[in-house]
């Protein structure tokens, strides 16, 4: 079940967070969130855009956002998706059941494109923004470094309305 997120989510939603944090380099954040840090964020990120959370069993397995891309002015177009399972639910189809949902939540005409920054290699991430009609942009080589090592970012965007030239 796909629901709207709750202030009273944040701890699983910390603790699904911060498995990446210390396990992946799925975050390039290294420093565990707290259940406070994660409520702040939640509180912040929904009130534009929406934050929603997968349920198995009334058991938070999954969830994600969607939020601004940049800060200036001029990208207020274009948005920024997040997604993150419980670890060893991938592969079930939650990823696009919330990517989905995400998307289709956005009647916005405000709203012109996605961005989708994965850290490479993350094959599964990749194939499901691409299952939705993202599109490869550009890779940054060695952007940011994690657990001793440069990882590189691949940038996949989804136009929502296509330029008319």
């Amino acid at each position: 079940m796909i629901r709207e997120v709750k202030l009273s989510d944040s701890g699983v939603i910390a603790e699904i967070y911060n498995y990446y944090i210390e396990k992946s380099t799925a975050t390039f954040e290294e420093v565990p969130v707290t259940v406070s840090d994660m409520e702040k964020r939640i509180q912040e990120f929904k009130k534009d855009f929406p934050y929603l959370v997968y349920e198995e069993n009334e058991e938070i397995v999954g969830y994600a956002y969607i939020h601004h891309y940049h800060p200036r002015s001029a990208y207020r177009f274009t948005l920024e998706d997040s997604i993150y399972l419980r670890n060893g639910f991938q592969g079930r189809g939650i990823g696009k059941a919330l990517l989905g949902e995400l998307l289709s939540k956005l009647n916005n005409n405000n709203v012109h494109a996605i961005i989708a920054a994965i850290t490479l290699p993350n094959e599964k991430s990749i194939a499901l923004h691409e299952s939705f009609g993202f599109k490869n942009v550009g890779i940054f080589k060695e952007v940011g470094k994690k657990f001793n090592e440069w990882r590189d970012v691949g940038y996949w965007e989804f136009l929502l309305h296509l330029s008319s030239g």
